[in-house]
């Protein structure tokens, strides 16, 4: 039983918020006061107080009837569903569907009673409208009218599972950074990850190489070296072009870029640690100079980038913007200007109109990512690989990059994604990465996250989520309190699951959900049944007795390998040596020989 006063615990389970939970070895643990009225903040509930909290818990009642329409409506393929409408006792209402192409259908109201409710003073009705089986996925609208009185929501229709390839694949997992060839500037490229899959595929009959996620970093050094926590997960880390691939570097003199080219190829060997920001000052250097040479360059050029630019819209002219006032500032989203704050703001469009030159270069830079990872997976087919480049999707974003600044209205503030202990982080883990707000995600028709999730099958034949477990709960913790004292938020995993199915279908891709960890008993069953392939670690596939399960009874449907990026490298984990590392740092809350 829950220690918190009944009205809170009664608004917590309202919105999703947990106040007790399994932890990992077990028990039942019951979530904090504080951490229940910090998350609730973040929410944007005020549960300060008992008298906040049983008003706060009175508008959750309501607010599904203070509405003519819910905000959004996620429907399986092929299921017959239902929309309730909100109107006053008693008035006629219509509604018709709009469908992805335009076309309009009028829906018909089911005899349905539902006791009208006092709303505010009014008498609020509820009328019932079936929605057909028969609506193709997609995203369509439904349009609700009463009166003088209208509202429109997104009905989002998704496949009920994805079709899974028939028989085994197999591939390389690599981190793009560390791939260094004889060509590279002092760190793996675009035009190695090319070779790459030619070679493996061509030679050795590989079906897919996995990715390290090619998110982009801040615009200038100091680059965050860790690829799992971006500046943007819906655009690319420029560092990964190879300059000379670039048809604008065509037009520069040869003997300049060799000499830049062949000063970095000295940190090409394995011997020498990689110098993200030596590489990326030396290809910025270059890559500016092509971009004001490009009055040279051939009119289908600037048209195809014309057409980038119109498709992307207002998320790249976002992204190109922070990047320029990061440029001509030398600041983060921690210390941005005043002025600059609210990204729809006059000034924000002022700085822009009359810093349109450094904009226009860094949507060119994310165009000429668009147009190496498109060749990266030509060639991956061309050499008959089956599935091609598996993009790697990471958890969220850094609080002070382009997504945080551009997205800030859909995430959540005043709280940082992490984990609870676990075998391996047995003091939990705080991630500083702020979380999508629910409520706000869908106020806008997961518009974001559909963003997100199309760019990143973009290019590539499927999609690694990790920590998938994101999208069905996210452990929420406050500022300045420990890893620990944490709580969980749950999401709409029928909706976020069920556009990422949307999109990949629509990609022709498969995904694979990281599905380790504090994971729910019916998670695994479910993202199956969906048709996600899952994730199996030779270390954690023994059976009761701790022995290696033999291969063939290991987990099926699943991407299986030795390790993964948030584990101990394998020749310290066979030495022990990460347990040793932990208790030097106080990190264990156990016995070292335990």
């Amino acid at each position: 039983m829950s220690s918190l006063d009944p009205v809170l615990a009664e608004l917590a389970a309202a919105h999703g918020v947990a106040t007790s939970f399994h932890d990992w070895v077990g028990g039942e643990r019951q979530v904090s006061t504080h951490a229940v009225v910090s998350v609730l903040a973040a929410l944007g509930v005020d549960a300060r107080t008992p008298e906040a909290a049983a008003g706060a818990l009175s508008d959750a009642h309501l607010a599904g009837w203070r509405r003519m329409l819910p905000p959004y409506l996620v429907v399986r393929a092929g299921t017959a569903s239902r929309v309730s409408v909100h109107v006053p006792h008693g008035a006629a209402v219509t509604v018709e569907l709009e469908l992805e192409g335009g076309e309009r259908v009028a829906l018909e109201q089911l005899m349905v009673w539902v006791e009208p409710r006092d709303v505010d003073g009014s008498l609020v009705g509820e009328a019932t409208f079936e929605i057909p089986d028969g609506v193709e996925p997609g995203y369509h609208y439904l349009h609700a009218v009463s009166g003088e009185r209208s509202a429109t929501t997104q009905l989002i229709v998704v496949p009920d599972q994805l079709v899974m390839a028939p028989g085994r694949q197999w591939g390389f997992m690599l981190q793009l950074y560390a791939v260094r060839s004889h060509a590279s500037w002092g760190m793996g490229d675009l035009h190695d990850l090319a070779e790459l899959v030619t070679w493996s595929g061509r030679d050795l009959g590989a079906d897919f190489v996995l990715v390290n996620p090619l998110h982009a970093a801040a615009a200038a050094p100091p680059m965050e070296p860790s690829p799992y926590y971006p500046s943007s997960r819906r655009f690319v880390n420029p560092i990964y072009l190879r300059v000379e691939d670039v048809p604008e570097v065509g037009l520069l003199p040869a003997a300049d870029v060799a000499a830049i080219a062949d000063r970095l190829r000295s940190g090409n060997s394995v011997d020498v640690d990689l110098d993200r920001d030596a590489v990326w000052t030396a290809k910025r250097s270059v890559l500016e100079r092509a971009f004001a040479a490009r009055s040279a360059s051939h009119d289908d050029r600037r048209s195809a980038f014309a057409a980038f630019m119109k498709a992307e819209g207002e998320p790249l002219r976002d992204f190109a913007t922070w990047c320029a006032v990061a440029d001509r500032f030398a600041v983060t989203t921690a210390d941005w200007p005043t002025q600059f704050h609210d990204p729809r703001s006059a000034e924000v469009a002022a700085f822009r109109a009359a810093e349109s030159d450094v904009v226009e270069f860094h949507a060119w830079l994310q165009f000429l990512c668009s147009e190496q990872l498109a060749a990266v997976q030509k060639a991956a087919q061309q050499a008959g690989m089956k599935i091609g480049v598996i993009n790697d999707l990471a958890v969220g974003v850094s609080s002070i990059g382009a997504d945080a600044w551009a997205l800030r209205g859909v995430l959540a503030h005043g709280v940082a994604l992490g984990a609870p202990a676990d075998m391996y982080n047995q003091q939990g883990q705080c991630w500083k990465l702020p979380p999508w707000r629910p409520d706000a995600l869908a106020a806008a028709s997961f518009q974001p996250f559909r963003d997100l999730v199309r760019a990143s099958l973009r290019y590539g034949g499927g999609l690694r989520i990790d920590h998938i477990i994101g999208l069905f709960r996210q452990w929420w913790v406050p500022d300045g309190a420990s890893a620990a004292d944490g709580t969980y938020v749950r999401l709409d995993h029928e909706a976020l699951i069920g556009i990422v199915l949307l999109e990949a279908q629509r990609a022709g891709a498969l995904v694979v959900g990281e599905d380790l960890g504090n994971v729910e008993w019916w998670v695994r069953d479910y993202l199956r049944a969906r048709g996600f392939y899952g994730t199996s670690i030779l270390w954690f596939e023994h059976d009761d007795h701790g022995r290696p399960r033999p291969p063939e009874q290991w987990r099926e449907l699943c991407l299986a390998s030795v390790t993964t990026h948030d584990l101990p490298p394998t020749a310290g984990y066979l030495t022990g040596e990460h347990v040793e590392l932990r208790a030097e740092l106080g990190l264990l809350e156990r016995p070292v020989d335990e």
